[in-house]
């Protein structure tokens, strides 16, 4: 036997490497710790959107422009926002170009000024809202980056317009779809 063999048989040798293999796992256990935390997650107040009351424009005139002012309680397209209060929200119109009657076979022009919307975050009434309410006067194009949904849950938008019935317009109702596309923005 050589030199070599007889250090790895010894019974010293075997004895501590045996110990050091108890005790290592013990010491290395008592040596950790372990937490554990949690992720957490609130979903607010889901949007609603809906649309109150039509624009409606009076009996009209071959050839005589009419406009409806974004202040007529009962003649102004009005759309309701309820959500979470104070929250950031994008607001965006989609507006025709035209009116047409039912079966399509005429159209009439309604056009939309700069000043012919209102966001009013306090939910008054068209004829009462006020600077202090939120946005008066808007371009419904561009309606304000900052609008929020009002303190108390809900938001209105207010519209009018304008309508130019041709010198021969065909008689009867005329309809267009205006809509209002709401989203909140993470502020």
């Amino acid at each position: 036997m050589n030199r070599r063999h007889k250090l790895l048989a010894h019974p010293t040798s075997v004895g501590a490497v045996a110990i050091a293999l108890l005790v290592l796992p013990a010491a290395v256990a008592f040596g950790q710790d372990v937490a554990t935390g949690s992720a957490t997650a609130t979903v607010q107040t889901a949007l609603a959107v809906s649309a109150d009351n039509n624009l409606i424009f009076p009996a009209l005139f071959q050839g005589v422009a009419d406009s409806m002012a974004n202040e007529n309680d009962d003649s102004t397209a009005q759309f309701s926002i309820t959500g979470q209060g104070s929250a950031g929200v994008n607001l965006q119109l989609t507006l025709p170009e035209y009116m047409a009657l039912a079966d399509g076979s005429d159209r009439m022009t309604i056009s939309f000024r700069s000043t012919d919307a209102a966001v009013d975050s306090n939910n008054t009434t068209p004829s009462t809202v006020v600077a202090g309410d939120g946005w008066l006067d808007q371009n419904p194009y561009n309606l304000p980056a900052a609008a929020v949904v009002g303190s108390g849950g809900q938001t209105n938008v207010y519209l009018g317009g304008k309508v130019t019935p041709s010198v021969s317009q065909t008689a009867g109702a005329y309809t267009a779809d205006i809509i209002l596309t709401v989203a909140y923005n993470g502020s």
